[in-house]
Parts: C-alpha cells; structure tokens; sequence
C-alpha cells in the first residue's frame, strides 16, 4: 500500500503538467475556430449552428476567453487590445460586421445561444465583457458603437449582469469621455430593447443606480451636466432617472446628518443654515425638505409607551423645534405637506392617535400652520389614514378657525376650552 502511493502521486502529478502545458497553448483552438467562422462567413445562422457542433469536440472550458476574443475581434486580443499578431485570425467577426442595430442583435442571439447550450460559459463570458470595455481605448470608434449596441442588448435581455458596467468608471476611460460615450450608445440600444424601467431594475439590483455620474470626470460630475450630456444625446429618461437618483440619495443623506446635529445639540440656527445651503445645492424643494425636518425631530426622540404621557412629551419637544418647522412653511403647500406628515406619523405610531389635535393647535399657535392651511387640510386635503378619527378631533378647533375667518370671535376659545388651548393668533396675522 505504501509503495503504491509514490507511483499514483507521479501519474496524477504528470497529468497535472500536461494539463497545464495545453492550458497556455490555445493555437490549436484558435485555428479550428478561425477555420469554422471563414467557412460560415456571414452567415450567422451557420455560425450559431458551428458554435453549437464545436463545443462537443473542441474545450470551450479551457479556452473560453479566446473564443469570445476571436468571436468578438477576430483573433486573440492582446493587452490593450491589440490583436496578436502570431496566430491565424477571422474577418467574419463583431468587429467587421454592419454597424447598426439589426446586426447586433443578430450577433446578440448568437451569444445567446452559445451561452444557452453551454452553461458554464456564463462567468467566462461576463468576464469577457469587463475586459472588453477596459480595452477600449484600443478599438477604434466604429468597434466602440457595436460593442456598446451588443452589450446594451445583452443587458436588456439579461445574458449578463449590470455589474460589468464597473469597467467604465476606469479613471483613463472616463478622463478622456470614452466612458461617457460609450454609455449613451450602450443604452440607447437597452431602452430601445426594453424600457427605462428594465434598465432601473438591472442598475438597483446590482447598486449602480447611484453610480452613473462616475461616467464623467471628478469636475464634471453634477447633476446638471450629466442632465444635459445624456439629454443633447437623446436620453432624457436616463437623466431624469439619474436626478432622481441624485435627489433620493441626497434627501437621505440629508436626513441623517440633520439627526446627528439634533443630538449633538448643534443651535437651531445652524440647523436651519445647514438645511437651507442642502436645498440649495441639491435642488430640493420646501415641501420636500419640510418632511424631511419633521421626520427628524421625530426621529430625534425616545418616545414614552404611554399614551398619556407621551402627548405632553411631544408638546414639550415640538414647542422647542417649532423654529425649525417654521423656518421651512413659508408655502402653503408645505403647510400642508407638514400636515399630512403629522397625520400620517400619528396614524402610524399609535400612542400618538390622540395627540394630534394637540400638535397642529401647538403649531398654530407658534406660527408655523396658518388658518388657510387647516382648513383645507380638514375640507379636502387629508389623507383617508385615521381620517374619522382626527377629523373628530379637529371639529371645534376648525369651528372657532371658521368663526374666526368670518371676524366673529375673540382672540381666545370660549371658557371650556380657554385653558386647553391659551390665546389665539389672531386671523390678520398672516405668514409671510
């Protein structure tokens, strides 16, 4: 038993080498392949079919990366990619077809049925691709085009995954706008193969959806550029999508820091230069940023779990942010955004269900909701979530606003319900 061991090990070891010889040796390969394509010349029916009779006598495992080069470019590429010039190449190839958009799908089906038969040649052919897109600066501009509608289409019709789109954030690409170039021709053919939503799903799935301006150098890397870059190129539903992108991630990115502000105590007027500075430059509108305050002073706060003391707990915090809340109502459409924000945090929290009449008569009273605002808030514009119940809540005070409007009132509520509420601002006291 012993002495058999040596003997094994040495068998398997020379096979090993062998192995690993031919695995560096693709010249045999090559020059069947080259051989088949010559024969089936343009057309690809005939070269689909070739592929598909290949893969049983030649090893497509082995030599995967030089079979896409040589269907790709014709021959085996070199770093670069330059074609080697040692071995025997093929003028029947992506590279030489048609540029437009029928070829490529054309070519697009071969792929595909290729990588249907042989399963395993699906990492291979990703990889392929990754590569492919680094070498571009080797190609000329008319192998770019197709390789962009090729891809775009493979994308779209999920052969390969959004994830190979990485190879265009390379800095010399991107620096010298072949990146950015070569996207526009990528995606006009994936939305002309599917729809703006496909190419939405694919990105997310894979966290490129937020990634898209890195398409373009550090200095030009705005939402304005990128906006008008993509929409002079016939692309205005991937720029939209992109500022959308843009706007999601820069209202979370907003609400986080405005949390960690809240608890380290920073001044409301930092707070509010610091919101106003965001909106600015983000492009984020009052309405927007109103909920985004209010979702942060609620945020900010470790609530009781008993009804009736987490309303008086409430009362007391939002008295001291109300200079927040007011610095971002100056509209009365935020007045009512903010409105239907406090609806929809006191439905779903339940503990504050009955708080909610107590918050908005607070707000009121500091100025940050005005009459104008309630009231249509309580005749039209409230959502259906807990609406009968906050509605109840509501009736008197939006009486007293009623009476109020028509200039038959006091500054303060009758006796029952003077000292619930404390004086009124009176209804000539209009925001700014």
């Amino acid at each position: 038993m012993n002495q058999q061991k040596p003997t094994l090990t040495g068998q398997r070891f020379k096979t090993r080498k062998r192995d690993e010889k031919e695995r560096f040796d693709p010249s045999q390969f090559q020059e069947s392949i080259v051989q088949g394509l010559n024969q089936t010349g343009t057309d690809l029916e005939a070269v689909a079919k070739f592929l598909d009779a290949s893969g049983a006598k030649l090893d497509y495992r082995r030599y995967a990366e030089t079979l896409f080069d040589i269907l790709v470019a014709g021959g085996m590429l070199a770093p670069g990619g330059t074609l080697s010039d040692d071995m025997s190449r093929t003028e029947f190839c992506l590279f030489t077809a048609k540029e437009d958009l029928e070829t490529m799908q054309a070519y697009a089906q071969v792929f595909n049925k290729l990588i249907r038969r042989y399963k395993y040649l699906e990492k291979g052919f990703e990889e392929e691709i990754k590569k492919l897109l680094l070498f571009l600066k080797g190609f000329t501009e008319s192998e770019r085009n197709k390789l962009a509608m090729l891809t775009g289409i493979l994308l779209a019709n999920g052969n390969i995954s959004a994830s190979i789109l990485s190879s265009l954030f390379n800095e010399n690409l991107v620096k010298e706008g072949v990146s950015a170039a070569f996207a526009v021709k990528l995606f006009k053919s994936w939305i002309n193969e599917k729809d703006i939503n496909s190419v939405a799903a694919s990105l997310r799935k894979v966290g490129m959806d937020n990634r898209l301006m890195e398409l373009f150098p550090a200095n030009k890397r705005s939402c304005e550029h990128f906006s008008k870059y993509f929409t002079d190129a016939g692309l205005k539903e991937l720029s939209d999508f992109a500022r959308n992108q843009q706007s999601i991630g820069a209202r979370k990115e907003l609400q986080k820091e405005l949390q960690e502000q809240m608890s380290r105590g920073e001044t409301l007027k930092d707070i509010i230069g610091y919101v106003r500075e965001e909106m600015k430059k983000t492009n984020i509108s009052e309405q927007t940023a109103i909920g985004i305050v209010w979702t942060s002073v609620m945020s900010s706060v470790e609530w009781n779990k008993k009804e009736e003391l987490v309303t008086e707990q409430a009362i007391k915090h939002l008295k001291q942010y109300s200079p927040l809340l007011k610095a971002f109502t100056s509209q009365g459409l935020s007045e009512l955004t903010l409105l239907l924000k406090i609806q929809e945090y006191c439905y779903d929290n339940i503990h504050f269900m009955k708080a909610f009449q107590k918050i908005v008569v607070l707000l009121y009273k500091a100025d940050v909701l005005s009459e104008e605002a309630i009231l249509k808030w309580y005749t039209e514009g409230h959502l259906a979530k807990g609406k009968s119940v906050f509605l109840e809540q509501m009736k008197k005070f939006v009486e007293w606003l009623k009476n109020a409007e028509e200039g038959n009132h006091s500054d303060t509520l009758p006796p029952a319900h003077g000292n619930q509420y404390g004086v009124y601002k009176s209804t000539a006291c209009q925001k700014p």
